[in-house]
Formats: structure tokens, sequence, C-alpha cells
């Protein structure tokens, strides 16, 4: 059996043997559990040009070519599509891990056309039955909003589901979202807030009922570091988040290395650029320590160039910062 590349890496960090390759990069493509027909993205025509929507087997042809790249070490997606790509022998020979989303709470319900899910604190719901799916790795979601009832249930979930995983032999990451109703927090207050509920919840559990992995947002430097610092037995990495310019997503793999994040969890990010096997190779380099981010961004542009792929962004609007906690980062 090939070895998982994941598995590799994650032996090492946790043995305190962090090496330059080591950074782990997942591929989220889970976006089919937020909802509908448009989750899977934009379908490119001649010169990269918008040309509709993807079906599902576009999408799953995208994550074909990306595990035969090899170009991440863990390939994140639905129950029902890693059963696809699963059965068609994607995974057999490749260091590449599958996994999928184990629950859906209701503040990642984005795509459902006239749909107002996101204006209520989210629930928890979980629509995957473990014993069924076909990979031993799975995603639990966890949102938690400063609301004592919604919160209760959120952690109230994530406690039927360890029960659960273990009996189906699952191992698991865990995903902290920040809170989608209004907290009045802003970015600084948020990193706090949302650290300290993971700590709290972490408590109660032992050894082996604890994730893999953290998956949350970059809230800032200092945020990242207070969190990675508390516990050295907790490998903690970010989420990619919304759009925003392939200097945000590439920027995001530097800082959160060097704040102490061990992996990086990209979905939309990838999802919708004009070449994923491009971008996740200078994602790659970015983490290795082979290019400075803003390199990283005109190397791709060169890319696209070659490729005779139009941008959707020109270089300069594209090597940009737009991301709210980067920029308040400042320059590190």
């Amino acid at each position: 059996m090939t070895r998982k590349s994941y598995d590799e890496k994650m032996a090492r960090i946790r043995a305190g043997a962090y090496r330059a390759g080591d950074f782990i990069l997942v591929d989220a493509k889970d976006a089919d559990i937020s909802g509908g027909i448009l989750t899977t993205g934009q379908r490119r025509g001649p010169e990269g040009a918008i040309a509709g929507n993807r079906t599902r087997e576009e999408f799953l042809a995208e994550m074909e070519t990306l595990v035969a790249e090899k170009a991440v070490d863990v390939m994140l997606a639905s129950a029902g599509n890693i059963e696809r790509l699963v059965e068609r022998g994607v995974f057999e020979g490749s260091s590449v891990t599958p996994a999928f989303r184990a629950n859906e709470t209701t503040d990642v319900w984005l795509n459902i056309r006239g749909s107002r899910y996101r204006e209520t604190p989210a629930q928890p719901y979980r629509g995957a039955d473990l014993s069924r799916a076909r990979a031993d790795l799975c995603l639990f979601s966890m949102t938690f909003n400063n609301d004592a009832a919604a919160d209760v249930a959120m952690l109230e979930a994530y406690r039927t589901f360890r029960a659960d995983a273990r009996t189906a032999g699952k191992r698991h990451f865990l995903e902290v979202f920040n809170p989608n109703a209004n907290t009045g927090f802003g970015v600084t207050e948020t990193g706090a807030f949302v650290s300290d509920c993971i700590v709290r919840a972490l408590a109660s559990l032992t050894r082996a009922e604890r994730p893999e992995f953290l998956k949350i947002v970059y809230n800032g430097r200092r945020a990242l570091e207070e969190l990675v610092a508390h516990d050295d037995t907790v490998v903690v990495g970010v989420m990619g988040g919304a759009s925003g310019t392939h200097r945000d997503a590439l920027e995001m793999v530097a800082r959160a290395q060097a704040s102490g994040a061990r992996l990086a969890i990209f979905g939309r990010k990838i999802n919708l650029a004009e070449h994923q096997l491009s971008l996740t190779k200078w994602m790659r380099a970015v983490a290795d320590g082979d290019a400075k981010p803003d390199e990283a961004v005109r190397g791709y542009h060169g890319d696209l160039q070659r490729l005779g792929l139009r941008p959707d962004r020109e270089l300069g609007v594209d090597n940009t910062i737009t991301d709210a906690a980067l920029r308040e980062d400042g320059n590190l």
C-alpha cells in the first residue's frame, strides 16, 4: 500500500521533527454540502473564459486531476463524491489521503438560492452515515456564537459524533468557524473568543477522542500564535476563507506557517482559480520556502500566460492583500 504523505508528515509534526516540506495542504472540495447547483464552481472555456457552471462530473474531474498530480496531501469532499472517487480507484497507489465532511452546520448553507439560513445562529446537522463513508478521515464542524443554547447544541452534537466515529473507526479533524451571528467583535476579539472556545471544548477530551488537527479561520498572527503556543499537542491548520486575491491565499500560507500552523485548507481559493493545478504548485512553493508570496503570484500569472489563459484579475490587483486579518497584521 502506498504511504500517504499526510500520515508521514503528521508523524514528524507530532514527534516535534517538523522540517521544510512538511507543511500539509488540503483541498476542500466539499462545496456541494453548502447547497445547490452553483457550488461546483465555474466552467472555463477557451482561454480560461467563464462558460457556465461545472456539472458534478466536471467537479469530480478537477479532483481527479489534483489527486493524480499529488498536488495536495488531503482531498476533502462530500461523502457522496469521495465514494465516487474511491469506486473509480482514484486514490489507489496515490499518496493523497481521501477525507469526507461528516457534518454541515447551517452557517455553511451559503449557496442555496433565496435562502436565509445564515441570518440565525448556526444549528448542528449531520447527514453522512459514518459506517458507510469510504474514507477513514473526516471533518467535523462547529460554530460558536456566544449564545448559550446554540453553543451547547454544537457541543452536544460533537459529543455524539465522537462516540459514533469511534464505533465506525474514523479519525477526524475539527473545523471551528468564526461566529455567523452578530457578536460585535472585531478581528482581535473574534480570534480570542474562538480560541478560548476551542480550548474549553477540548479540555474534556481524552487523548483518544481528540481531533487529528484543527481547522480555523486565520484571525491574525497574534491569535494564531497564542493558540499554537498554548498546547503543543494540538496541531493547528488555517482555512482559506472567502475568495479574495491569489496574494491573499499565498500570503495566508506563509503567515500561517510562520505563526506555527502546520496545515492550510483551501476551498474556494483553489476551486475558483483559473488553473487549479498551477495555483497549488505555487502554494507548495511558498509552504516549502522556495518562493515568497509576491513572487508566487507573479509566477502563477506567468503560468497562466504560458497556458494561454486569461487571468480574472490583472497582476497588480491580484498581488494585493485584501483579507481583513492579513491587513490588520501589517508587515511581518
